[in-house]
């Protein structure tokens, strides 16, 4: 009775790398505890709604696992072997090796690398205040958006769209390239409510019969890295049908005619070929959205995961320039809306500080960076310092073998800033204790959405846990740049400059509004002034290599990959991994309902549900192999391999096979994850990391 007298209402938003970026209604049972975790219902895109996994989020909070006290190696590196080390004496370790090896490799030698672990502004982009005060390499961050994002830019040519709430006012929503349901659980909530309300149809688009396909009125499952070739065939029919708007086409579109004559020989029977689907299916989808003007193309980061997702977002994003959808509300393509917030974050990251002759690294190709590749270290020293915050990439990272190699050099000093031990941290050199978002203070923005959202300390932390400002702020004095421009400020002193910069007040006045909205007009979100291009124009021809993108590398890195193969307009192009008759199957590795990347791994609730590393293999690939449902099965190509167990699911074309989710490497019986079989190389034009993009051979054991 005592502890409920007591409960209060915190608000705050979600951490964890996610389009949704949910507003937040936290139970704080005390200074120190949490209970439950629920939507904001007051929050129009949240609208009350909340992932299973964040729910029940003190789970994670309260964890006896939780690292509670900094840490130095006392053995062999990856050994195990810990001594507890108090915070000053940790981080004078860190700076002594930081300044050793910048004295005989020079100041780029350090590579500061970090990612999504946390999406809150000071605490994530604080670190490069640091590299930009001491001249560390650059940090190129491609693994999550880049494909995606470049191909929605090459078309659109601004990162926003209409209101993602307006799905609910859909005739037809098509949920393509995203598991909503495991992913990003708001898109459901809206697409739900235009069924319930409007009897709108609802599409989903996939490469797996998964949680969301299950939801839909059409489903479409195809084979991986055929989206483009879909969307081609899709646009065939609307110009043979008379379904295209021609009145829309000339006025906002640049080729509608050379786009037109391109299609034709792009018919259904030609994608059927390519994408595994029934010329019925394609035929079926086309009408759909062909005769249903309030189409509402929701397109996800599943477009990022292949070597060709770049084209395959802008086919997709062209089909609403095609149909129109784009003048309605309730109708056109959302991304993201990333590029609408306008966030000035000059003195958080002390960019006046940058110096641009120092290089960029690519930090999806940390394997190559770390064993000495050439072409990944740009001329520069090897990295022989690091200090990594919100992520974990011996799990993560593509090509496995190469990063756990790279982080058992012993020239290479690692400082791991993390909550719990992970794989990274069991490689480290020194492992520090960090703090959880209900315990510091930041702010989101929602890139799925339209909110920057507060998320003030609501709790105290276990003593030992300190936050990632505090870290930053203690080695910059420990490196001799502490007194240097935004260095010596607070979180909230930030977070109000940040704010500031922007007109929206101050920390203590978003903690009263709680979040703001900041969704542009209906002509703006719907380009009826015209699309993000000078000319004002939809690009169905893209500029490949030079069309700006809020991801494209620094010039100094150049472009990436085959661009002589990008195509003139929206097509199917095979820069992915075909499978062959060494590698007969292709692999994708699929987002898990109860982890968020490598996060949530390690609360009991979400292990007990996602039960054990899987393979989904269909039941007539298995019986070919001598594969027994249930049964091992080693996975394997050029990079590596390990084993699984099958579990026989026929909604998967045939040659395709799913392993969702990324389990920490010793959940896996040879202790290596599923990232040994991807590929750390940077796909055309603007890099990224192609993870669901693996030719594999299968073996049954």
């Amino acid at each position: 009775m005592n502890q409920h007298a007591k409960l209060r209402i915190g608000h705050s938003a979600c951490p964890h790398d996610c389009p949704s970026t949910c507003a937040l209604e936290v139970e704080v049972l005390d200074n120190n505890r949490i209970g439950r975790v629920h939507g904001a219902k007051a929050n129009s895109y949240t609208a009350g709604v909340v992932c299973a996994k964040v729910a029940r989020y003190a789970d994670r909070v309260h964890h006896p696992d939780r690292l509670l006290k900094p840490l130095a190696r006392a053995g062999a590196k990856g050994e195990g072997a810990w001594k507890e080390a108090s915070w000053e004496a940790a981080l004078d370790l860190v700076a002594e090796k930081f300044i050793a090896a910048e004295e005989k490799y020079g100041s780029e030698t350090v590579w500061p690398y970090f990612y999504a672990g946390t999406m809150g502004l000071v605490q994530r982009d604080g670190i490069e205040r640091l590299r930009h005060a001491k001249k560390y390499s650059g940090f190129f961050g491609s693994i999550c958006t880049n494909l995606a994002w470049t191909g929605w830019m090459m078309g659109v040519g601004a990162l926003r769209g209409p209101d993602p709430r307006e799905m609910a006012k859909a005739d037809c929503v098509v949920i393509w390239g995203t598991n909503a349901v495991v992913t990003q659980v708001n898109v459901m909530t809206h697409a739900m409510r235009a069924r319930k309300e409007r009897g709108a149809k609802i599409v989903v688009i996939d490469i797996y019969d998964n949680a969301t396909m299950k939801q839909a009125d059409l489903g479409l499952v195809l084979r991986p890295g055929t989206d483009g070739a879909l969307a081609c065939a899709v646009m065939h029919v609307l110009f043979r049908d008379g379904l295209a708007d021609r009145a829309y086409l000339e006025r906002y579109t640049d080729d509608p005619r050379g786009l037109e004559e391109h299609l034709r020989s792009r018919t259904p029977e030609w994608a059927a070929a390519i994408t595994g689907l029934s010329v019925a299916e394609i035929e079926a989808f086309a009408r759909i959205v062909g005769t249903t003007k309030k189409t509402y193309f929701r397109l996800g980061y599943g477009f990022a995961r292949q070597r060709n997702g770049s084209i395959n977002m802008h086919a997709a994003s062209s089909i609403a320039a095609v149909t129109g959808a784009w003048q309605y509300e309730g109708g056109g393509a959302f991304h993201s809306n990333s590029g609408i917030f306008k966030l000035n974050q000059d003195v958080l990251e002390g960019t006046a500080m940058r110096d641009p002759n120092i290089r960029y690294l690519d930090h999806s190709r940390i394997g190559p960076v770390l064993t000495g590749a050439q072409d990944a270290l740009y001329g520069g020293p090897p990295v022989t310092a690091m200090l990594i915050q919100n992520t974990n990439p011996a799990n993560v990272a593509p090509e496995q073998r190469l990063v756990k190699q790279g982080f058992l050099r012993e020239d290479l000093f690692t400082c791991v800033h993390e909550q719990f031990m992970t794989d990274t941290a069991k490689l480290a050199d020194v492992v520090l204790p960090a703090t959880m978002f209900l315990e510091h203070d930041d702010i989101y923005k929602g890139g799925g959405n339209q909110h920057i959202t507060l998320g003030p300390k609501l709790i105290e932390p276990p003593e030992g846990p300190r936050t990632n400002h505090y870290v930053n702020e203690e080695l910059g004095k420990r490196l001799g740049v502490g007194d240097r421009p935004g260095f010596g400020l607070t979180e909230r002193e930030h977070i109000d400059i940040i704010l500031g910069k922007r007109g929206l007040g101050s920390f203590d006045s978003l903690r009263e509004q709680k979040w703001v909205d900041l969704q542009p007009d209906f002509d703006d979100a719907h380009f009826i002034n015209g699309f993000g291009h000078a000319d004002k124009k939809f690009h169905f021809r893209p500029n490949w290599t030079g069309q700006s993108a809020p991801n494209r590398p620094p010039k100094s890195m150049g472009l990436f990959g085959p661009v002589e193969r990008l195509p003139e307009f929206p097509d199917h192009v095979e820069l992915i991994e075909v499978a062959d008759e060494e590698h007969p199957f292709r692999l994708a590795t699929s987002p898990a309902r109860n982890f968020l990347n490598s996060s949530f791994a390690e609360t009991p609730v979400s292990k007990a549900k996602e039960g054990r590393p899987e393979l989904l293999i269909h039941r007539e690939d298995a019986e070919a192999l001598g594969i027994e449902n249930g049964g091992r099965v080693e996975v394997g190509n050029r990079r590596g391999d390990l084993v699984l167990h099958a579990r026989f699911f026929d909604g998967v074309k045939r040659g395709v096979v799913i392993a969702e989710g990324i389990w920490p490497n010793s959940a896996h019986e040879r202790g290596e994850g599923i990232n040994v079989l991807t590929g750390a190389d940077a796909p055309a034009p603007y890099g990224g990391a192609a993870v669901h993009d693996n030719k594999v051979w299968l073996r049954a054991l």
